[in-house]
């Protein structure tokens, strides 16, 4: 088993990560919330009560009293998974807004892509006002066609066309078969888009292109995000592709707490 401070290897890349020591505290979160839910289930009416006062799991005997309700549970504070790095070419938005919004995805993983076609478009209207800026971390969980579509996303993004190529890649809310995230499926779909196909390949195959991607990898899971899509709003974490007013009233509270 390996231990809290072994490193681990990224998926398809081989490149050692390093240690996860922010998830340790998602980790004690996930704990608590499950330990609540086993509370519900072992107390619920019809079921098997025991004493009444405790709940075993895993060996030991918890005193359902002494847990804390879900609202009491503390959430970290990730505000320093924001790079607001003025040369971030996956970022979206003004590097001073008043709320950041990270965004773990894979361009395998179907709830991105449904996401990405259904609720970025509400969050745009914050970008274009100013108020949010939207930093694109591709984790790649789903392996080598994952890390290709990434690479392939930087690429367009060097030649300012992230968005445009992200929503081709996420076209109708669907992600993309394998074949179609062969090189030169992803080269062809540049050159359709009115990119220059000569410089995207260059700049897809380049050193500087890949050793973003496995930094921004490396990053996402670090902090723990090994489920897509996953979110740091204001810095507060949020996982899962939730209805789009979910992330609206986050943003809203998140601005108005700026304000204050």
């Amino acid at each position: 088993m390996t231990g809290a401070n072994s490193s681990e290897s990224e998926p398809g890349t081989g490149r050692q990560l390093p240690p996860r020591r922010r998830f340790l505290v998602p980790a004690v979160i996930i704990l608590v919330v499950t330990l609540l839910i086993a509370a519900v289930l072992w107390l619920r009416p019809g079921g098997d009560q025991g004493d009444g006062d405790s709940v075993s799991t895993a060996g030991s005997s918890v005193d359902v009293s002494d847990l804390p309700p879900p609202s009491e549970v503390a959430v970290p504070d990730l505000s320093d998974a924001e790079s607001r790095d003025p040369e971030d070419l996956l970022a979206d938005g003004p590097v001073d807004a008043p709320v950041v919004l990270v965004v773990f995805t894979d361009y395998q993983c179907p709830y991105c892509a449904r996401w990405t076609h259904d609720t970025l478009p509400a969050l745009q209207d914050y970008v274009e006002r100013g108020e949010l800026r939207i930093e694109w971390r591709d984790v790649n969980v789903y392996g080598e066609d994952s890390v290709r579509a990434a690479r392939a996303a930087l690429a367009a993004a060097m030649q300012g066309r992230h968005a445009d190529y992200q929503q081709a890649l996420f076209d109708g809310g669907e992600i993309r078969s394998s074949s179609q995230l062969s090189d030169e499926a992803l080269i062809e779909l540049a050159d359709d888009l009115g990119l220059d196909p000569v410089q995207f390949a260059e700049d897809m195959h380049s050193e500087q292109v890949g050793s973003t991607i496995v930094d921004n990898a490396a990053r996402g899971i670090e902090l723990g995000a090994m489920t897509t899509p996953s979110f740091v709003i204001g810095g507060t974490p949020s996982v899962g592709a939730q209805p789009t007013e979910v992330f609206t009233d986050q943003i809203d509270e998140a601005l108005e707490e700026a304000d204050a």
